[in-house]
């Protein structure tokens, strides 16, 4: 009988064992499953990351392209804003990737000339866009007696 209990415990021993083993088979299909559900969360992460970053690095150029073209406008303002010769004109500056514009009204054909030559020579500038109009000042002409309007 001791023999008989001697392979019936190790049966019994065998068959536990071959449950514990099942059990970890059923328990790595779980397992595995929730590290196919990291894996991708991970590669979600890291695209979003990616994404993140390219994003980043996209609004990194517009800012320093910006600063940088405040810094052009600013030279051009400070050059045609100290010339005698652009005293009386009405200017506005837009630089955009090296692009200046130039808008508004000069007294005479000379300055016109003179604020385009001083905008294609500033540094930063690669072309520039002369939407400029030659508007001699308007003249302050004094009232005379004859007018009908002044009294006297």
């Amino acid at each position: 009988m001791k023999r008989i209990h001697g392979v019936m415990a190790a049966m019994t021993a065998t068959a536990v064992l071959g449950m514990s083993v099942g059990r970890a088979q059923q328990d790595q299909g779980p397992g595995e499953k929730a590290g196919e559900k990291l894996d991708q969360a991970g590669r979600s992460i890291r695209k979003g990351l990616e994404e993140a970053g390219d994003a980043i690095r996209e609004r990194f150029s517009r800012t320093r392209e910006s600063v940088h073209s405040m810094g052009v406008a600013s030279r051009v303002y400070g050059r045609l804003h100290w010339d005698k010769q652009l005293t009386s004109s009405t200017l506005d500056i837009d630089v955009k990737e090296g692009v200046a514009t130039l808008r508004g009204s000069v007294p005479t054909a000379k300055a016109k000339a003179r604020a385009l030559e001083l905008t294609r020579e500033t540094v930063g500038v690669l072309q520039v866009m002369d939407e400029l109009a030659v508007e001699p000042p308007p003249r302050n002409v004094p009232a005379t007696s004859s007018d009908p309007t002044t009294k006297s």
